[in-house]
């Protein structure tokens, strides 16, 4: 089973606001078969504690205007997490993402495709 359509339209909508704050590495990665509390997690890097907590923000304001609001919202300096049931956003510094690659670790999940990733290739970005 894959990741329902709200679940996703939301993770494109998160990844998008990512992007405006120049978040990197931006994943998602599609946990509908391996868990039962989320369906995706999207993973993104920043690159100083600053931008960690910039990032979180505007996705936190991307995603309430469409009327999403995170169930919480925890974490470091260099790790946030917001925790929208069916999304899951890791916002990480570049070190913390090396050091824990939650890529990795769920390396055997699909990868859902981001259209701003698509974009920022096309773009040569």
């Amino acid at each position: 089973m894959a990741a329902s359509p709200s679940a996703v339209t939301i993770t494109q909508i998160a990844a998008r606001a990512a992007a405006d704050k120049l978040a990197t590495e931006m994943v998602a990665l599609d946990l509908s078969d391996q868990m039962v509390l989320s369906e995706v997690f999207l993973i993104v890097t920043g690159a100083n504690v600053r931008q960690v907590d910039s990032i979180a923000d505007e996705i936190e304001e991307k995603l309430r205007l469409v009327g999403e609001k995170p169930a919480r919202r925890e974490g470091t300096e260099e790790w946030i997490l917001l925790d929208y049931s069916d999304l899951v956003v890791h916002i990480q510094s570049s070190e913390l993402r090396k050091y824990y690659m939650l890529d990795r670790l769920w390396n055997d999940c699909p990868k859902i495709e981001l259209e701003i990733v698509k974009e920022m290739v096309a773009d040569g970005r």
